[in-house]
């Protein structure tokens, strides 16, 4: 079972923003970044895409 997080469909702060591109660039896997944003995997690879940043593929 997934694990369900409660920030359903909130808008991103700045601060988590920060935080995205910080733990993106020090080359964080998806699942990594997603549990300390505690945001769901896919709602990073969104927002990251959007961003133009590159998420490491490792797990």
């Amino acid at each position: 079972m997934k694990e369900r997080f409660e920030r359903h469909r909130q808008p991103w702060t700045p601060a988590e923003i920060a935080k995205l591109h910080h733990l993106a660039s020090k080359g964080m896997s998806l699942r990594a970044i997603s549990e300390s944003l505690t945001r769901s995997e896919e709602s990073v690879k969104i927002r990251a895409k959007l961003d133009k940043l590159d998420i490491s593929k490792k797990r």
